[in-house]
């Protein structure tokens, strides 16, 4: 009787090793959630403290959802790997174009690069090493700001907008490099019209409406497109999309995150002289970096 107790409890100690080693890591609880900064409800952003020696530096998600919809909500697993090599990660919030047209949801990602900078000395951020990542949406804001002269204004009243909104470097999915509908439609046929992203951003309820009144939105679409951004001297670009190159697109989907999005903007970074990675399986890759992780490692932890 005994030997056979002593083999079950045995059994149920490996047992439970197994079940344990099986169990997926914990999520990460950020060092500081929820912190607002802006005056809006949206404007807020979770921020995980990596250490290190020294100051850490500091990647940032911003989230898709077509600039209607999102969260800054991620399974801590797809970070860990940057907090394991002293990278310190910040997720935001911002206000979606259902409520707050451009230029409020590109606008306010910027205001939260410019705000991490004045926690530079609290929360211990490299403020010369500061990426950004994100899909969709997410990703074309990140290319906007990576590219987009810095907004700093050092005469604000507000002490935020007075700090740089520039980053070291992007790597980012399945983003769009142009939101202005007649350039779309040239690159990608009709289907990439019927995304909602792109009338909701300037606030017409159809592309028809969007269409009518283009002139009086195309100074938006015109500012907001990465595209129309790009020059020598813009940070480093790392851009990964699916692999389906089918012109015209298929649907709304497929063609709101199409890889000629990508093929266009390498394009021109390569005509003026702008390092820039496209990853497209079976299309094109990087000679240098495996992926977009491998690219913001060299980057953010360069010396």
């Amino acid at each position: 009787m005994k030997s056979l107790l002593a083999v079950l409890v045995v059994s149920l100690s490996v047992t439970s090793l197994l079940a344990a080693a099986d169990d997926p890591p914990a999520q990460i609880e950020p060092t500081h959630a929820a912190v607002s900064y802006g005056p809006h409800e949206r404007n807020v952003l979770d921020f995980w403290k990596a250490e290190g020696d020294g100051p850490r530096p500091l990647l940032v998600y911003i989230h898709g959802g077509g600039w209607t919809s999102g969260d800054k909500k991620q399974n801590s697993n797809v970070f860990r790997p940057f907090l394991e090599k002293g990278i310190s990660y910040a997720a935001i919030n911002y206000r979606l174009s259902t409520e707050s047209t451009l230029p409020a949801p590109v606008h306010d990602a910027a205001r939260a690069i410019q705000f991490l900078r004045t926690k530079a000395l609290e929360w211990n951020i490299d403020t010369k090493h500061i990426a950004l990542t994100g899909g969709s949406a997410g990703a074309c804001t990140s290319m906007w700001i990576l590219l987009h002269d810095d907004l700093a204004d050092p005469k604000s009243d507000d002490p935020v907008l007075r700090e740089s909104s520039r980053v070291c470097a992007a790597a980012v999915s399945a983003g769009q490099t142009s939101i202005d509908p007649k350039v779309i439609e040239g690159w990608l046929g009709p289907n990439v019209l019927k995304h909602r992203m792109i009338n909701l951003a300037v606030g017409e309820k159809t592309i028809e409406a969007a269409l009518e009144n283009y002139e009086r939105h195309k100074a938006l679409y015109f500012e907001f497109s990465p595209y129309n951004h790009v020059d020598a001297g813009d940070p480093p670009l790392f851009m990964t999309y699916p692999a389906d190159m089918t012109l015209p697109s298929k649907d709304a989907g497929h063609g709101i995150h199409h890889p000629v999005y990508g093929v266009k903007l390498k394009e021109k970074s390569d005509s003026v002289g702008h390092e820039c990675h496209l990853l497209i399986p079976d299309v094109s890759k990087s000679v240098k970096y495996a992926n977009g992780n491998a690219f913001l490692f060299a980057k953010l932890l360069e010396k």
